[in-house]
């Protein structure tokens, strides 16, 4: 993803002190990451930091820059069947039920707030 996002703004970029971008115009982008890890272990991990990087470098390129955290996601329909000892099934169906429509919820106003934005722009 980064190799791919590096080539998606190289044409634009400007190495002067005046501009950061020459692309034509402000569009809003946003990112999803689903993360298996809890929020406490993310941040332990330092999921943190691309997530940042890629922010700023999608805002300093095109404008507007979001991005979403959906941690602890449910990775496998049965967790038996994989070496996942670190995880305790219940508790992530049980997240699945109460936390992912929020998840979900927190989405869809993400895609509305871009889309406003793309109408004002």
């Amino acid at each position: 993803m980064r190799s791919f996002l590096e080539r998606l703004v190289f044409p634009y970029l400007v190495y002067d002190r005046e501009h950061s971008s020459i692309f034509p115009k402000k569009i809003p982008t946003a990112f999803i990451y689903t993360l298996g890890a809890d929020e406490g272990r993310a941040k332990e991990m330092g999921f943190d930091v691309p997530i940042r990087l890629t922010e700023m470098l999608l805002g300093r390129m095109f404008g507007i820059s979001e991005t979403l955290q959906v941690a602890d996601t449910l990775q496998f329909d049965d967790y038996s069947k994989y070496v996942s000892s670190a995880f305790d099934p219940a508790a992530k169906a049980q997240r699945r039920r109460e936390v992912f429509p929020q998840d979900c919820q927190r989405a869809f106003e993400l895609g509305v707030r871009l889309a406003k934005a793309a109408g004002s722009s």
